[in-house]
């Protein structure tokens, strides 16, 4: 068999960035200013100013990306940034109804005359609270109030004894009897100058002491008498009645003069005509209840009472006085109380659930009117009655303040106050997921969500961003008071920050965790009592956040040394191969290896793919299989039948497997089975491949690599070991300095290829063979050996059916 030998391999200098210090423009980051602007995110900020800007409907942001990449911030900055205007909002206030109490009538005033509104009609109530009063207790209208009831009360005396000289005459005398709580009169006949009762005169009569017939004359005399009685006492009625009229037509007469002069007064001070039609109903309901002014004994026991002057005063629900400008509203618990604020309930002392206009609760919406709010995507959809509720007041631009219990169809007393027109720039913050989410199943959020602005992970480096970047460092240590950091550790957070782009020409915009390893980092500075932060205590902080959640691959690292988990760092294995996986734990990810069997043999079945056949097999691990298939056909199936049975699998896998990445990897396995040629399994191998054996990039190339570094590590470097990796992969290396320090020292290596003849002439150390003119491929070459076993397979499967063709012709001609 052709040899192979002297295969490339990645330089040192590639395997990862390293910050030349002449980059970095300071030498310590206190020489530097705090960085104030959003970093790497200019993209997102043009669509957040456009969005901002255009006051048109609908055109409310929704800001996506990935969480600690500024989102938050970099709104509320530009928010507060913003020319907020001349123009601060209006007030919004409640008033009572008089002609339907359900239905609170609403007023808006200019910013800061609410508050004088409601603070004059406080005035107004306490001063006719404290005049009407007065004025009851003023000689001038005791004795108006004396003559109008004396005049009256002359007239009822004066019926009273005529018809009582009436009655004596007739023999009758008129009483007053107790009927329950009140007291009626009636007429006794005088017997002798005594009244008696009739009751009495019957037993008399009985007895024979009184004449039945004077009896009877007296009772029908009674009879008479009693009708007259009764026009007598609807006669003191209407006196009573007139007493009560003249007594309120004097209270109006006396009193109106202050109720009209006191509102008048507040006319002038708020010329608008929503409020002057309101004081016209405040003046007339308040002559109509003057007794409400009139002095009220207080129950001793009482503690709790409604306030009988509620229905006139005021419910300021905004008040914009000390607001200056536009209202920026960040609202971190969108709930729908808070964000659309309620209708309270109270109940009495009897238990009886009451409400009224006073009960009124703005929320955060009302509060931002005019301006903007922000809100977490997230908690509005999850939030019970928020999402539609939202939904519903941006499109029509009018909110209705309604009882939250009242959507859930809980009955409860309910008002209905009058609609506000609103005009609010809500901003959401969200991941892409819930933003397309919505775009594709709700049809009113594209209409009221126009602008997606939309923040990147990462940004390009360059000596304008790492200038930013050294700028941020300076700001938190500045917010959080941490130990300065020299130009060691400024080059080894940019590092760090490259590697989390995961791309060597970008720098992570991940803000939240490189503020994290900053303050880390100079924890562990400060236990050193070193006065600065230097490379060492940066590697210290993203080493010490590692370690904190890698329980998991520790015991997985574990195993793999025990054997419980087998791998092979040396030799080599015919159909074998180790391939590289990562196990993404959401917090962090780390990569280990996986052994990858194959067995072939003669059949129509293809390849089968053990992980799908026990339903353990992702959909793009599925597909990488079928593509792999693919490719075996289309290479070495043209002017044969794929008279091949090819099952390949993970050893030892037991949760699932996902992902294309180790499609090549299978491929070597099923090769080696075919050519009878053993694999290196000191060389671990990753990379997806495409029908045409070249081969793709993958995700998660350092953790891979590091994975399989630690496994020959724990089973000691033999400087042949290494990893294959796709060659665009390169520019994503970020290695550990470790693993770099091996590379260098020729115990470990890189080989970057693009196409699976590269892959396998590494792993078995053979020639792969060109095809030549004639379709076949070169001899002594491992595509040689498998294209003559893929014959031999043909010709096997054609044998198997020509004999079991034969069988079943034999069988008819016996029967």
């Amino acid at each position: 068999m052709k040899t192979a030998s002297h295969f490339k391999e990645l330089p040192v200098d590639l395997l990862r960035w390293t910050c030349d210090h002449e980059k970095i423009p300071v030498s310590s980051s206190d020489e530097c200013k705090p960085c104030e602007e959003i970093i790497g995110q200019g993209r997102a900020l043009k669509a957040i100013q456009i969005g901002l800007d255009i006051k048109s409907l609908g055109y409310n942001i929704f800001i996506t990306g990935m969480v600690g990449t500024g989102r938050t911030t970099t709104i509320k900055q530009l928010l507060e940034k913003m020319d907020k205007g001349n123009k601060i909002p209006d007030d919004i206030l409640y008033v009572n109804n008089f002609k339907n109490p359900d239905e609170p009538m609403l007023i808006t005033l200019p910013a800061g005359k609410g508050r004088l509104f409601k603070d004059a009609m406080e005035k107004l109530i306490a001063m006719l609270k404290t005049n009407i009063p007065e004025m009851i207790k003023s000689k001038y209208y005791a004795e108006k109030k004396d003559e109008i009831v004396e005049s009256q009360q002359g007239k009822q005396k004066n019926i009273l004894k005529s018809f009582e000289e009436d009655v004596a005459k007739e023999g009758f005398s008129v009483i007053q009897v107790q009927m329950g709580l009140f007291v009626k009169p009636d007429l006794v006949p005088l017997i002798d100058g005594k009244p008696t009762p009739f009751n009495q005169l019957e037993a008399l009569t009985r007895e024979g002491k009184f004449e039945k017939k004077a009896l009877d004359a007296l009772k029908k005399k009674y009879e008479e008498l009693t009708v007259k009685l009764e026009e007598i006492f609807e006669q003191m009625k209407e006196i009573e009645e007139r007493i009560r009229k003249s007594l309120k037509e004097w209270d109006a007469q006396s009193i109106t003069p202050i109720i009209l002069g006191a509102i008048n007064e507040i006319k002038t001070k708020f010329s608008f005509p929503k409020i002057e039609n309101y004081l016209d109903n405040v003046e007339q309901n308040l002559i109509k209840n003057i007794d409400l002014f009139k002095a009220q004994k207080k129950e001793p026991d009482e503690k709790e009472r409604l306030d009988p002057f509620f229905i006139y005063r005021v419910n300021l629900l905004i008040d914009n006085s000390e607001q200056k400008g536009a209202p920026v509203i960040m609202e971190t618990n969108p709930n729908y109380i808070n964000l659309f604020g309620s209708i309270e309930l109270a109940a009495s002392r009897f238990g009886v659930v009451q409400t009224d206009f006073t009960k009124i609760k703005a929320g955060s919406f009302l509060k931002a009117n005019g301006g903007h709010l922000v809100i977490n995507a997230l908690d509005a959809l999850v939030e019970p009655g928020v999402w539609q509720t939202l939904k519903r007041t941006m499109r029509n631009q009018k909110l209705e303040i309604q009882n939250f219990a009242s959507l859930f169809m809980i009955s409860t007393t309910r008002l209905k106050p009058e609609p506000i027109e609103c005009d609010v720039k809500v901003v959401l913050i969200g991941d892409a997921y819930i933003y397309y989410l919505l775009y594709r199943v709700d049809e009113d959020f594209k209409k009221i969500f126009k602008v997606k602005a939309e923040f990147d992970s990462e940004m390009k480096k360059s000596s304008q961003t790492i200038k930013e970047f050294i700028g941020f460092i300076k700001k938190i240590s500045q917010e959080d008071n941490l130990t300065p950091f020299d130009k060691s550790g400024i080059a080894a957070v940019i590092e760090y920050g490259t590697r989390l782009s995961g791309r060597q020409k970008k720098i992570s915009t991940r803000f939240h965790i490189i503020a994290d390893v900053l303050r880390e980092a100079s924890y562990w500075a400060n236990k050193a009592n070193k006065k600065t932060v230097s490379r060492e205590h940066v590697e210290q902080a993203i080493q010490e956040r590692f370690e904190r959640v890698s329980l998991i691959e520790d015991k997985i690292q574990e195993l793999i040394e025990d054997g419980t988990i087998m791998i092979d760092a040396k030799g080599k294995v015919e159909g074998q191969v180790n391939g590289l996986s990562v196990y993404d734990m959401g917090e962090f990810a780390f990569g280990k290896p996986t052994r990858i069997t194959a067995r072939t043999s003669v059949g129509r079945a293809g390849v089968i793919n053990i992980e799908r056949e026990a339903d353990m097999s992702g959909r793009t691990h599925n597909k990488g299989v079928l593509i792999l298939g693919g490719y075996l056909r289309g290479k070495y199936a043209q002017k044969k039948p794929f008279s091949l049975s090819a099952s390949i699998a993970f050893e030892q896998s037991y949760s699932g497997v996902e992902g294309d990445s180790a499609s090549s990897t299978e491929v070597y396995a099923i090769l080696s089975s075919l050519s009878k040629l053993p694999l290196r399994q000191d060389i671990a191998v990753t990379g997806s491949l495409n029908q045409k054996g070249e081969i793709q990039p993958i995700g998660g190339v350092n953790e891979k690599i590091e994975g399989f570094f630690d496994v020959c590590k724990a089973k000691t470097l033999t400087g042949a070991q290494g990893v294959i990796i796709p060659h665009q992969n390169i520019q994503n290396l970020m290695l550990r300095n470790d693993v770099v320090e091996a590379v260098k020292q020729g115990k470990f290596h890189i080989y970057p290829i693009k196409t699976i003849d590269e892959g396998i002439e590494i792993l078995t150390g053979i020639k792969a063979g060109k095809r030549k003119a004639d379709g076949t491929f070169e001899e002594d070459t491992l595509n040689h050996s498998v294209d003559e076993e893929l014959k031999r397979l043909a010709r096997s499967w054609k044998t198997f059916a020509d004999t079991r063709d034969k069988e079943k012709e034999s069988k008819k001609e016996l029967d």
